[in-house]
C-alpha cells in the first residue's frame, strides 16, 4: 500500500500537495480547481469549489492503480466533512488501522476530528470512485445569519458548535439514493458564471440537508420500508432516470411493473420512499419541471411544450402548472421574457 501524508492548510493546499505526490495537472476554471491526474498512479480527476460561509464541494472521480492510504494531518485544517460514495468504497479509520470502517456505495459518511488527530482514508485499487464530499468550515459557517444550527440534534448540534475542534466524531449513515440523484443533478448542469455557482450552492445545501436527515432517520431507526431490498430500490431509481430523460412518454404502472420486473406495490412503495410520491405524481412533477426549463430556455410556445413533455390538453396543463408554481404558463413565459431582456 501507498502512504501519502499531507498537512493541508486548506483545500486548494491540499490538491497541490496531492499533485506532488501523484502528479497530474491543475486548471481553474469559474472558480473551480481541478486536479487531473493520467498517469501510472491513476486516471481521473478531483475537483475543487470554494462556496460561501465556509461551505467547499470536492468531487472525486477517479480510479487508482495502487492502494493508497492518505493520511490527512487535522492540525492546521480540520473541517466537518459530508461524504457520499456514488461509486465505489472508501475507507476511513483515525490513527489505529484495526478501526478501519468502509462507506459503501451510496452510503454516508460524517466525520470531523480533534486539532492534532490525523484522518486516514483507504483508497482501493483499480476501482472506479465516485466520491462527493460537502465540507464545512465551523467558525466561517456559524457566522451566516441563517445557519439554524440550533434546530440540529444533539450530537449535530455540538458538532457544529465544537469550533475548538476538542471532539471526534464519525457516523457512518445508512442506504440512500435520494443524495445521488442531487448529485446527478449536479453533475448535469449546463448555467454558467454566477447562475451555475448560485445552483451548485443550493444543490449543494439540498445534499446537505439530506446527510442530516440520514443522520436523524438512523438514530429514529427509520428504515427502508420492509417490502423493499436495496436491489429493488435500484430499479426504481434507473426507472426514475429514465422519467427524467424521457418525459414525454406514456407511462403507466402496468408497462413499468412488466419493465421493471416489480410488482406494482413495490413501485408505488419505492417512489414514495425515494421521492415522497406516487409514481403518477412523480411524473406529473417531471413533465412540469421539463416544461419549466422549456418555457424559460427554448423558443417553443406553449402548445408545443404541452406536446413535448407527453400532455394532450393545454388546459390541463395550464390548472396543473398554475397549481404547482402559483402562474400560468402564459405569464411565465412573460416573466422569462423581460428577465432575459
Amino acid at each position: 500500500m501507498n502512504n501519502l501524508h499531507i498537512l493541508p492548510r486548506n483545500n486548494t493546499d491540499l490538491l497541490s500537495k496531492l499533485q506532488t505526490k501523484l502528479g497530474g495537472n491543475i486548471t481553474e476554471t469559474f472558480g473551480k480547481i481541478k486536479l487531473t491526474v493520467n498517469n501510472s498512479n491513476g486516471f481521473g480527476t478531483i475537483k475543487y469549489l470554494q462556496l460561501d460561509w465556509g461551505v467547499e464541494l470536492i468531487q472525486l472521480d477517479i480510479r487508482f492503480s495502487e492502494y493508497y492510504n492518505l493520511t490527512l494531518d487535522a492540525s492546521e485544517f480540520n473541517p466537518i466533512q459530508f461524504i457520499y460514495s456514488s461509486n465505489g468504497r472508501l475507507g476511513h479509520y483515525y490513527e489505529d488501522p484495526k478501526d478501519l470502517q468502509y462507506v459503501e456505495e451510496f452510503h454516508t459518511l460524517i466525520l470531523t476530528s480533534k486539532d492534532g488527530s490525523k484522518n486516514n482514508f483507504v483508497f482501493p485499487k483499480d476501482q472506479n470512485l465516485q466520491i462527493t464530499i460537502i465540507q464545512i468550515v465551523r467558525q466561517e459557517f456559524l457566522k451566516k445569519k441563517h445557519s439554524n444550527v440550533s434546530q440540529l440534534n444533539k450530537q449535530l448540534y455540538e458538532v457544529f458548535m465544537d469550533t475548538d475542534h476538542e471532539n471526534k466524531f464519525r457516523f457512518f449513515g445508512s442506504f440512500n439514493l435520494k443524495i445521488a440523484d442531487k448529485i446527478n443533478e449536479l453533475q448535469n448542469l449546463k448555467s454558467k458564471g454566477m447562475i451555475r455557482i448560485l445552483k451548485i450552492e443550493a444543490i449543494v445545501y439540498e445534499i446537505l440537508s439530506l446527510h442530516i436527515q440520514t443522520h436523524k432517520n438512523t438514530l429514529d431507526d427509520i428504515k427502508i420500508p420492509d417490502s423493499l431490498l436495496k436491489s429493488e430500490l435500484r430499479i426504481i431509481r434507473k426507472l426514475s432516470k429514465k422519467i427524467v430523460d424521457n418525459p414525454s412518454k406514456n407511462y403507466d404502472l402496468k408497462s413499468m411493473s412488466m419493465e421493471s420486473g416489480l410488482s406494482q406495490l413495490k413501485l408505488q412503495d419505492g417512489f414514495k420512499h425515494l421521492y415522497n410520491r406516487t409514481v403518477t405524481d412523480y411524473i406529473r412533477h417531471i413533465r412540469l419541471q421539463t416544461a419549466r426549463d422549456l418555457i424559460r430556455n427554448s423558443e417553443l410556445n406553449i402548445s408545443q411544450v404541452v406536446y413535448t413533455i407527453g400532455f394532450t390538453s393545454r388546459s390541463y396543463f395550464s390548472k396543473i402548472f398554475k397549481e404547482k408554481y402559483g402562474i400560468t404558463p402564459h405569464e411565465f413565459k412573460k416573466q422569462a421574457l423581460s428577465v432575459s431582456v
